[in-house]
């Protein structure tokens, strides 16, 4: 099974919320399933958004859900559609590399961003989803915040991330599950050459 197959697998089995069909629908006319996860960092490969989001998934379910006060729905919607922001949002460029063997300048494909609607990153993502699906006030600030102390907001000394922390633990679980997959899981290098 592939990624993008996998990822519908687990987006259909747990995701049944009004609008989720179109939603998925959408993404399939989108650049999601074949995108990056980013420039240079993890998944700088095709596909390397799914990969994340599916690992991400994973994770959080290992790590974090306790079906005592979890919810599966919630644990889907948060770890497949946190980077949904990604989508439509790098395009394949070139840039001219010296080659080690010959000497010589080459043209080399590489991910740049190519951002259309700059709303930020969390808060991208749930204005996406939720052109959809409506999200429960724990998911919208697990997908808002998943960023943590990367986030431009946070870093300009915004308490907020600090109380959607303290009120909704799925916030610090997604945000936990994300900087797993991306630090402890994912390759951090650029397949693309």
């Amino acid at each position: 099974m592939g990624y993008k197959e996998e990822f519908i697998e687990i987006y259909k089995t747990n995701i049944k919320r009004e609008g989720s069909a179109e939603l998925l629908e959408w993404l399939q006319k989108t650049d999601f399933f074949t995108a990056p996860a980013s420039t240079k960092f993890h998944g700088a490969c095709e596909q390397g958004l799914v990969m994340h989001s599916i690992s991400v998934f994973h994770t959080l379910v290992d790590k974090h859900f306790d079906p005592e006060t979890d919810n599966m729905e919630s644990f889907a919607i948060c770890a497949l559609l946190h980077d949904l922001c990604k989508a439509e949002f790098y395009k394949v460029s070139t840039r001219n590399v010296k080659n080690e063997e010959t000497g010589k300048w080459e043209k080399v494909p590489y991910y740049a961003v190519e951002d259309k609607f700059p709303f930020g990153h969390g808060e991208k993502s749930v204005f996406l989803i939720e052109r959809f699906i409506r999200l429960k006030p724990a998911e919208a600030m697990a997908i808002r915040w998943h960023m943590g102390g990367f986030d431009e907001a946070a870093r300009g000394g915004s308490f907020a991330i600090s109380v959607a922390y303290e009120k909704y633990p799925l916030a610090i679980k997604l945000h936990l599950a994300d900087l797993e997959s991306t630090y402890l899981k994912e390759k951090h290098t650029s397949v693309m050459r």
